[in-house]
């Protein structure tokens, strides 16, 4: 990997926003907004018919739904003020800007959030510039959606991520990211086949087996040790002493590997099948 004229080795670290860098979905705070108490339900009649993809939902209750037609930009700045945010986003935000040794990583967000929610959520620690989010089209004069211009999410994100790295030439891999949902397969899939680094933070049984790392924090932060051990190589006391001379002590680190694994009996066949039979007298004669 080539270093830049400052000697630094850079990276694109991209990384989505609802439950990864935030505590909650952004539809369910806009939905509380607006006194709508069914979000969650209409998400899962969404799923259950495949009407539109995984991470989508949002977009598509705000173009088509009538208790969301009502939306307009400011109620989702405001919801971008509400979100409550992982601890340390904003000290993330400046390690991974100054750099750790000789590795520098451009932090971007590539969220299906609204992107007026994920530019409110993040003001004064990630440029809007380097944030993605789905966009919408105004109507000029009510300022209500008239339609969507762009939805990153599902393989929507893996567009969003080629455009970035193909802007910013970066090699394929030089691409971290980061997410925690199934709109995430898609981009990691397509992230591990071109030799760069995933990370989940979440259990979901369809993104851990694809992640090469899973962290599990409510803490920014930890996405930056499976960074420390893979791609600088370092080891737990230099990783722990990073930590303590920032000022952060890293109490609990549990590192366990974890197999999803299922079950099913066929009817009718019995547990136990020819285990453990007598053995017949005449196998036991000598010869």
């Amino acid at each position: 990997m080539k270093r830049n004229s400052n000697g630094y080795r850079d990276y694109l670290l991209a990384s989505d926003f609802d439950q990864t860098l935030s505590f909650n979905d952004s539809g369910i705070i806009l939905s509380e907004l607006l006194g709508n108490a069914d979000f969650e339900a209409k998400v899962k009649g969404m799923a259950r018919t495949h009407l539109v993809q995984q991470g989508g939902e949002l977009a598509y209750l705000l173009l088509h739904d009538p208790e969301y037609r009502r939306v307009r930009k400011e109620h989702l700045v405001e919801t971008g003020r509400r979100i409550r945010l992982k601890t340390n986003i904003a000290l993330f935000a400046q390690i991974l800007t100054e750099g750790i040794e000789d590795r520098r990583f451009l932090f971007n967000v590539i969220s299906a959030a609204p992107e007026e929610v994920v530019q409110s959520a993040l003001e004064g620690i990630v440029p809007a510039e380097r944030i993605f989010g789905t966009r919408f089209n105004y109507n000029s004069k009510t300022g209500e959606i008239e339609s969507i211009a762009r939805v990153a999410a599902g393989y929507g994100k893996v567009v969003v991520l080629d455009e970035i790295q193909d802007r910013l030439r970066f090699g394929p891999d030089q691409i971290v990211y980061v997410g925690d949902g199934s709109s995430d397969v898609h981009v990691m899939l397509h992230v591990n086949r071109r030799d760069g680094y995933t990370i989940a933070v979440s259990e979901n049984p369809y993104l851990v087996p694809i992640a090469r790392r899973t962290v599990l924090s409510d803490n920014a932060l930890s996405v930056l040790v499976p960074i420390m051990e893979d791609i600088l190589k370092w080891d737990a006391p230099r990783i722990r002493e990073f930590f303590a001379t920032r000022g952060i002590g890293l109490q609990d680190w549990e590192k366990t590997h974890t197999d999803w694994l299922s079950f099913q009996e066929a009817a009718g066949r019995p547990l136990l099948n020819n285990i453990a039979q007598p053995i017949e007298e005449e196998a036991c004669k000598p010869v």
